[in-house]
């Protein structure tokens, strides 16, 4: 019913020539309906009010279900459910987060799943960090790599420095354009919490060349 429901929102709003810089902006990795981000979340309001979900359990099915559909867009619908429902997710859901950063993975979704989903979950209980997000860090999926990295991208003074430097330790020799960036981008979001550490941390390692870059920009 909810997907039935959202599905006809969204195709009435199919627009083929919004579709074409769409879909060249993410590099023609994924088809496009042609719904701009604006668009999208007033229709993603309107089925929120409609379908009365956000009032319910988190449903995991809705998201497999819209992870499956061939729009770009109805990725983004996930991503804005899941977003309504960090305080819905529980341990048991992180498992459902590998799989929707292991698959149709590319930074506009992994970012999110990273820094909202994932963290909001490793924050309530970080036992998952050494049971799975280590493994993550450790592991040669770049793109859960990168959410390793990332995953304490918002917690600011509450931020294990230790895991953050062990994981990016880890990927620093990795010549991905993704990795490097979320090392420097992970050091730079540190760097606003607590500069002095970020800066002996960039001193004191061999980092790639676009990470110190990206992890420098607000240190003096």
């Amino acid at each position: 019913m909810n997907l039935n429901l959202i599905t006809e929102l969204f195709e009435q709003h199919r627009d083929k020539e919004k579709a074409i810089p769409m879909e060249n902006y993410m590099k023609n990795h994924f088809p496009f309906l042609g719904i701009k981000s604006p668009e999208r979340k007033n229709l993603m309001k309107q089925f929120f009010q409609e379908s009365g979900i956000l009032k319910e359990a988190f449903h995991q099915d809705f998201v497999l279900a819209l992870w499956d559909k061939e729009e770009r867009e109805y990725q983004y619908a996930a991503l804005d459910y899941i977003e309504r429902s960090l305080k819905k997710l529980d341990k048991q859901h992180l498992a459902l987060m590998e799989k929707l950063v292991s698959t149709k993975s590319w930074w506009d979704t992994v970012d999110l799943l990273a820094s909202k989903a994932v963290g909001t979950i490793a924050s309530n209980h970080p036992e998952v960090i050494g049971e799975s997000i280590g493994g993550w860090a450790y592991g040669d999926h770049m793109w859960l790599s990168r959410t390793a990295i990332l995953f304490q991208l918002k917690y600011k003074e509450r931020t294990d420095e230790e895991i953050l430097y062990r994981y990016i330790l880890q990927n620093k020799v990795s010549k991905e354009f993704f990795i490097q960036k979320a090392i420097g981008w992970a050091l730079r979001e540190y760097s606003k919490t607590n500069p002095d550490s970020v800066k002996r941390f960039i001193k004191s390692n061999s980092l790639p060349s676009l990470s110190v870059r990206e992890g420098s920009k607000y240190i003096n």
